[in-house]
């Protein structure tokens, strides 16, 4: 048994943030039926790395799921869309706002057809002055509070790599996709779920805004920053929080010969003798956390001065060691060939009927009673014959439907 065996989703995502979430779905046992157009989710062809091949935009975000098409502006797609929501329990949709509506299934109508459904809806921004606007992954972060913080003080807002715009907010519909299959078992009743990329990224950016509110009484110590506005500044690599934080450089010097070291109170002395400054331990300039705070620069300038003759996986080593909270930075390429997330199942070798083995990212959710095995992306309408052979359509009429343009 598997966490969401039992659990039909009918997924009409495309691109990012709906897939995303529609993928751990799967991944958790939820059988996901990719309802597609005739001509396909739009990532199945961009970024293509080899002709005429699902690209890995689109496998890497859609695997452990079932494939059909469906012209939903027929009226016998329209009809069978209407068997496909009675035989379901969640529907998952990022188009754009009103697009189901516009369908002629409306949240009322939905309700009508099936009682119990849950319909999530991922949208760019919740229902005020943006819900018409388009959203992107860096357009979220840039509405969302991630990209005013991030960066260095004298340059410009930047982007993060990790998707917090999209898959993050794709996380947040499956929290609410589950709270709502749990309420159900006592309801009986399905429910509306809503996530807005916005709020997501909000959320995620939620200790910003703790700090906005902490600088009404004062400059932020725990920050590399000399002044300070009225806003929260972009602050470089530093971790913001309680114990300071930085990344610093490690031989031979490459883009990503780096550790991100972490200074707790009991670490100072451990970190002193490391790298050759013991004195410092008891040093009253440098002993405590108030003597450090307003010279973060230069105390983490004397880390690097000695972990720059060494690589990243030594400083690593001798860190750990003494107990030092650190982390080196890992490229992607270092990512990819890591054997502990090999063997964690975090990046598995999937094989795909037409473009041989690929890479992808395992399930970041692991549970003891339902593991994960992560199967291939289905093709375009792989799953027709049998998907539709269920709801009682005959593979004559399959055939028809076929040449009539409906599927």
């Amino acid at each position: 048994m598997k966490a969401l065996e039992g659990v039909r989703v009918l997924d009409m995502t495309h691109v990012q943030s709906g897939p995303s979430a529609t993928q751990l779905l799967a991944w958790l046992g939820a059988d996901v039926v990719k309802l597609e157009s005739i001509t396909g989710d739009i990532t199945r062809q961009q970024l293509r790395d080899l002709p005429g091949v699902d690209s890995l935009y689109f496998t890497m975000l859609n695997c452990n799921k079932r494939s059909i098409t469906l012209n939903m502006k027929s009226e016998r797609g329209k009809e069978i869309f209407t068997e496909l929501v009675k035989q379901s329990d969640v529907l998952v949709e990022n188009f754009g706002p009103g697009a189901v509506d516009r369908m002629g299934f409306t949240w009322e109508r939905l309700q009508e057809l099936n009682p119990r459904l849950i319909y999530a809806s991922i949208k760019g921004f919740g229902p005020g002055r943006y819900r018409a606007f388009k959203a992107y992954e860096v357009i979220a972060q840039a509405m969302g509070g991630s990209m005013t913080t991030t960066g260095f003080e004298d340059g410009p807002p930047l982007a993060t790599g990790a998707q917090i715009g999209d898959s993050g907010t794709g996380i947040h519909a499956v929290a609410g996709i589950l709270a709502a299959l749990y309420q159900r078992q006592t309801t009986d009743r399905g429910q509306r779920v809503q996530v807005a990329m916005q709020h997501a990224v909000l959320n995620l950016a939620r200790v910003k805004l703790r700090d906005q509110q902490r600088l009404a009484h004062g400059p932020l110590r725990e920050y590399p920053n000399k002044t300070f506005g009225d806003e929260v500044p972009r602050s470089g690599n530093a971790s913001g929080g309680g114990q300071p934080g930085w990344a610093v450089r490690c031989a031979p010097g490459g883009p990503n010969d780096y550790i991100y070291v972490i200074v707790q109170p009991v670490g100072w002395k451990p970190i002193s003798e490391i790298i050759g400054r013991a004195e410092l331990a008891d040093d009253p300039e440098w002993a405590t956390p108030e003597a450090r705070l307003p010279k973060l620069d230069k105390m983490f300038q004397l880390i690097e001065e000695w972990t720059i003759r060494h690589d990243k996986w030594t400083v690593l080593d001798k860190l750990n060691a003494a107990n030092v909270p650190c982390g080196p930075i890992l490229s992607t390429k270092e990512l990819i060939e890591d054997e502990s997330l090999r063997e964690e199942g975090m990046v598995v070798a999937v094989d795909h009927p037409e473009r041989g083995e690929f890479l992808t990212v395992g399930s970041p959710l692991q549970l003891s009673d339902s593991p994960v095995e992560v199967r291939t992306s289905p093709l375009l309408g792989e799953h027709n014959q049998e998907i539709y052979g269920e709801l009682g359509v005959s593979p004559d009429e399959l055939a028809e439907l076929k040449t009539n343009g409906v599927i």
